[in-house]
């Protein structure tokens, strides 16, 4: 992390009594390969980066949580007891987890907290995520005897997003930042929840994200188009495979079969997925005999499926994509939801200022500005620093 504990503790000590807390961190995450596949039973594939959160946190006797967030400069106050918590997003997180954690038996007291977090916002890098799980490990740690095991954390985090913010999210983000290893991404089955970490070491490569800066709305709408399509081909296919429950369970024959039975939008998407799942499975294999650039291949498959196919893609990750490609970059897609944000690249070392360069001048003359770099290390998942 760039941010330090001395950043953190020091607004602490000026907010509070002067007396110091334990700190924690959380981090947020990239995802190598493995998008739009969580609802579809799927298998998805992220790493804990080094960015993150670090919060100090203190009990305080009372039934209040006083926090303060360093970034936004903004303080509140709720109880413990309050059944709708605080107005401001940032606040919600830590009241929803709070109130999850409680809901474990976890005897959640009042504290003080001051939070500060370097994860890029509008990145795709679950700032909100790594602010949950750090929260929930905290807690875990100071009222719980840490006897909620990791999963449930996880977890926690997810409910927080549905029953505080509003968001239907899937378990990878939360995933991600609890179970991070430095050195390792993971495998993570979404429907058995069952988890594999991989040796991500990629000596003579970095990863790199570029943020496009672009944030085309996800309209739920375009979202929800797309979950339709795939529930639709599944439909279609169970009437002759009726142990299909998603398309995790279904293959190219499979779609051929049901092709006339369904709209060619349909089953485009459906390619997509299909293709998404062998994809994960073959970087499995290549990561075990460390064959990056058989994951650069994959990543670049990956790109097109999710621009031509399941078009989650936007003309700015386009160009980007395009331009690692003229820079000879091992593998370069776009990263997230799509609609925008970053594509995540893995590049020879020896390639990588050309890349940079390349790709700060070509976008800024074809978009009017610079796309943003952040440099990406493997890092490790929830803990107390100190």
């Amino acid at each position: 992390m760039h941010l330090t504990v001395e950043d953190v503790r020091s607004r602490f000590l000026k907010h509070f009594d002067g007396t110091p807390g334990s700190v924690y961190a959380s981090p947020g995450r990239i995802n190598i390969i493995g998008e739009h596949t969580d609802y579809n039973g799927g298998f998805v594939f992220p790493g804990a980066v080094k960015q993150g959160i670090i919060a100090e946190i203190k009990p305080n006797g009372t039934r209040k949580v006083r926090a303060y967030s360093i970034d936004l400069k903004d303080y509140v106050e709720f109880s413990l007891d309050d059944e709708k918590g605080p107005t401001a997003t940032h606040f919600r997180f830590i009241f929803g987890i709070c109130r999850e954690m409680m809901k474990l038996g976890v005897p959640v007291e009042g504290f003080n907290t001051a939070f500060a977090g370097d994860v890029p916002l509008g990145a795709g890098m679950s700032s909100s995520a790594a602010l949950e799980s750090c929260f929930a490990f905290a807690l875990n740690d100071l009222f719980g005897d840490n006897k909620i095991e990791k999963f449930q954390l996880a977890l926690a985090g997810q409910a927080t997003e549905h029953n505080y913010i509003g968001c239907n999210c899937g378990i990878m983000d939360q995933f991600a930042s609890v179970f991070g290893k430095a050195g390792h991404i993971m495998r993570l089955d979404c429907r058995s929840l069952q988890y594999k970490y991989f040796p991500f070491d990629p000596k003579g490569y970095k990863l790199v994200l570029l943020n496009s800066l672009v944030k085309h709305e996800l309209a739920s709408s375009a979202y929800n188009d797309r979950r339709k399509s795939c529930e639709n081909v599944v439909a279609a296919i169970k009437k002759y495979h009726p142990n299909v429950e998603t398309l995790r369970d279904a293959d190219y024959d499979m779609l051929e079969q049901v092709r006339g039975e369904v709209s060619a939008e349909d089953a485009l998407r459906a390619k997509y997925v299909i293709g998404e799942k062998y994809r994960v499975m073959e970087v499995s294999v290549a990561l075990e005999e460390g064959d990056y650039e058989e994951v650069g291949r994959k990543m670049y498959d990956t790109h097109h499926g999710l621009s031509k196919e399941y078009e989650v893609s936007c003309p700015e990750l386009d160009f980007l994509n395009e331009v690692a490609k003229s820079c000879g970059v091992t593998g370069s897609r776009v990263m997230g939801g799509g609609f925008g944000g970053c594509t995540i690249n893995l590049v020879r070392e020896e390639l990588y200022d050309n890349f940079i360069t390349t790709a700060k001048n070509a976008y800024k003359e074809k978009f009017g500005k610079e796309p943003v770099v952040i440099d990406v290390v493997i890092g490790d998942g929830s803990r107390k620093l100190c």
